[in-house]
Formats: C-alpha cells, sequence, structure tokens
C-alpha cells in the first residue's frame, strides 16, 4: 500500500515526458525567410529533440523561385553536431565569401532509430554588395527676418544728455573790497596824525 504513490507519481511522470517530447519541434527561428543577410549571421533554432544521435546544419543557393526543394548534392555543410545543443544559438553563418543571391538554410536531425527530421528556410537574401539605403535630411525653410521702418512715435534710438549751464552767484552785500580797506586806513592815519598835532600844540601852549 506504501508504494501505491510511488507507482502512481511514476507513471505521471512518464505520461508528462511523452507528452513533452510530442510538443518540442526542430526549429530554426533566425533568420528569417525573406530577410537580407550581410556579414556574419547568428543561427538560432533548437534541436535537443527526444532520440537524437547527430545533426547538421547546411546551406544551399535557391532556385530562382526561392524554393528549397534541391537535390542532396546542392547543400554545403555550415556545422555538424554529435550532441545536441541546449541553448538557441546553433551557428554564426559568414555570408561575405558568398555571392550575393538567394540561399536556403536546412537543420537536419538524425535520430538513434536511422530515421531523421528536418526544417528548413527558404529565400534567404545575402546582400554584402547591395549599399544600404540612407536618408536624406529634409532641409527645413529659414525664416528671413525684414527690419520694419521706425514709426514717428518711436522714440530716437540715441539720447543727448544736456549739461546745465553754470549760474553766476549773487554778490555778497556783506562783502568789503581791498580798496575800501585801504582808504579807511589812510583815513584813520591821517585823523591820528591830525590829533597828534593838535596834541603837541596844547602841550606847548601851556609850557609858556
Amino acid at each position: 500500500m506504501l508504494n501505491l504513490p510511488i507507482v502512481m507519481f511514476q507513471h505521471l511522470l512518464l505520461l508528462f515526458l511523452v507528452f513533452f517530447a510530442q510538443t518540442v519541434e526542430l526549429s530554426i527561428s533566425a533568420p528569417k525567410s525573406g530577410q537580407i543577410l550581410r556579414g556574419k549571421v547568428a543561427i538560432t533554432g533548437f534541436m535537443d529533440v527526444p532520440n537524437f544521435s547527430t545533426a547538421e546544419l547546411a546551406f544551399a543557393y535557391a532556385a530562382s523561385d526561392g524554393s528549397a526543394s534541391l537535390p542532396a548534392e546542392n547543400w554545403f555543410i555550415l556545422q555538424t553536431y554529435s550532441q545536441p545543443v541546449k541553448d538557441s544559438a546553433l551557428a554564426v553563418w559568414d555570408t561575405t565569401v558568398l555571392t550575393d543571391g538567394l540561399y536556403s538554410l536546412r537543420l537536419r536531425v538524425f535520430l538513434q532509430d536511422g530515421s531523421f527530421q528536418e526544417v528548413t528556410v527558404a529565400n534567404l537574401k545575402i546582400g554584402n554588395d547591395i549599399p544600404l539605403a540612407t536618408t536624406t535630411p529634409t532641409k527645413l525653410p529659414t525664416e528671413t527676418m525684414t527690419p520694419q521702418p521706425a514709426s514717428p512715435t518711436d522714440p530716437p534710438a540715441t539720447a543727448t544728455i544736456a549739461h546745465p549751464s553754470p549760474t553766476p552767484l549773487l554778490a555778497n552785500p556783506a562783502s568789503v573790497s581791498t580798496t575800501v580797506i585801504y582808504s579807511t586806513f589812510a583815513r584813520a592815519g591821517l585823523v591820528v596824525l591830525v590829533l597828534f598835532i593838535l596834541f603837541s600844540l596844547i602841550l606847548r601852549l601851556r609850557k609858556n
């Protein structure tokens, strides 16, 4: 009784693995059909399928209509695999050594029972010699500013600063000129001299 849950779990796990194996698909996710390829191109996809034995990645010159139905001798091996690649990076394709034109890619997986599965991407265009399209920037029209004439009410461009002229000072009525001073001293001296002479005459008259 104790082994019944373990047996049920094993059966469920087996069913899950079978279901997962049936849903796994061999694929090339990049490049896409119709894509233009230049330089070194990364090829990504999935090949980890059940009963994996070996695998090979090959390319071929496509037919004029891009069809991938080509004879076996027209395929050229890019890379072989003895173990399935776990991630999506399968290989790097150097397209610079090929002539521009239409090509096809094929990923083929050989199974342990002797059969194989394959997936093909057709209509891949290599265009290393095709010039890249360049966009010419559109030149925007430049706006020309026309100077407008000045209106009569506009202020003059330059302003003239008027300096006030000096105003003469009024004469001070209390001021005394030099001539008046000299005249006053002369008169005072004359009065003193006259008084001195009179005083001398009076003294002489008294002595006599």
